[in-house]
């Protein structure tokens, strides 16, 4: 078995504080059902542990991208015994079809995707459920505004499915003032009305949770809120985070005034100083970006990072700590009570969501809680 140490970084997930989150987050958007999004790894922090967490904490409805994903969770969730929900957000595309059965369904994205799946109903037994997505803003997936058009004048386009719910995206909730949520708002209102009010209806994702309950409707579909991502914003003080990601270091040594450090010598020290290396890169999901602009903590003390970020080690200036707080061994903080992943992300200029799902597979994983 792999050890911590052998690792040379640990990704800790606190299975706890992810069902604290769901259950924040479920009772928030009551009576709206809450479903829980896992693609992608469940945002790269592991699909099958978080996805059983959620499971044991209620979670009946789960989104994934493709049908890879798909298929892994369904694995996963037959060990419970009750029927889950479990939604292709990319659609049918080239394969989806193949794994859908009465528990994986897809989110139909075009009148070409009712039209294969309409088919596919047709020549089953029973009708599976699966969601209708009219793109009312973000431009991305979903009926776009001509095929809209036709399915509302013509409902009888949708075929023999049976819809578990119509749906649409936000594109800018994380931005509570921006125009373009009201307009969607109202957008997928019309389109709901002129359906006749007859299917249930979903249009938030985590940010659009926190824009209030005439955002909610009958099913809100919360990601990156689960997995404590912008915890640190006022209207999401009640999250927890997630995550904790900490590398060793391998090795101290004193350089002199001047000294270059690191690839295409970026880093300069204006005095001798103490230098760090650490076990933990860009291939570790450590950005670049970080390099002479990030910040790790040891024992709360923040050290700047000095030169490039390569793809297994980091270099971090330690001079200003005695040299009992830092050694080979010693692990270093960058993500965790110091220093949130949201943080993390602006000083790369990222933001949180590519950051966690960047996170390598070298990285040891080790779950607390749950």
């Amino acid at each position: 078995m792999v050890t911590a140490n052998r690792a040379g970084a640990v990704l800790t997930i606190d299975l706890n504080s992810i069902s604290a989150n769901y259950r924040f987050l479920r009772n928030l958007a009551a009576p709206a059902k809450c479903g829980a999004v896992v693609k992608c790894d469940a945002y790269g922090l592991g699909l099958k542990p978080i996805a059983k967490t959620l499971a044991e904490e209620g979670c009946n409805i789960f989104f994934v991208a493709t049908p890879d994903e798909a298929f892994e969770l369904h694995t996963e969730l037959k060990k419970f015994e009750r029927k889950f929900s479990i939604y292709m957000l990319n659609g049918l595309g080239s394969h989806g079809i193949e794994v859908c059965n009465q528990y994986i369904s897809p989110v139909l994205n075009s009148l070409k995707d009712i039209e294969i799946w309409s088919a596919y109903c047709s020549r089953t037994v029973s009708a599976h459920p699966a969601i209708v997505n009219f793109d009312t803003g973000i431009s991305r997936l979903g009926l776009d505004k001509t095929e809209t058009v036709k399915v509302l004048n013509d409902h009888s386009l949708l075929g023999s499915i049976s819809i578990a719910y119509v749906m649409s995206h936000l594109a800018c909730a994380d931005e509570p003032e921006h125009p373009l949520n009201l307009q969607q708002n109202q957008k997928f209102k019309n389109i709901i009305d002129n359906l006749c009010g007859r299917h249930l209806s979903s249009l938030s994702n985590s940010a659009g949770l926190f824009l209030g309950k005439d955002y909610h409707f009958d099913m809100v579909r919360p990601g990156a809120a689960i997995y404590g991502i912008g915890c640190t914003s006022s209207d999401r003080k009640n999250l927890n985070p997630a995550i904790t990601l900490k590398g060793e270091i391998l090795q101290t040594r004193i350089i002199d005034r001047d000294s270059t450090v690191g690839y295409g010598a970026e880093g300069v020290v204006k005095k001798s100083s103490r230098i760090a290396t650490v076990s933990l890169g860009y291939g570790d999901g450590l950005f670049r970006q970080l390099g002479n602009k990030g910040y790790g903590f040891i024992e709360g003390h923040r050290v700047p990072i000095i030169g490039r970020v390569s793809m297994d080690l980091v270099t971090i200036n330690v001079t200003d700590l005695p040299e009992t707080k830092c050694y080979a061994g010693k692990m270093v903080e960058f993500i965790g009570v110091h220093q949130s992943v949201d943080e993390l992300a602006e000083n790369a200029g990222t933001i949180a969501y590519e950051i966690i799902t960047a996170f390598g597979n070298r990285l040891f994983r080790k779950y607390v809680g749950g």
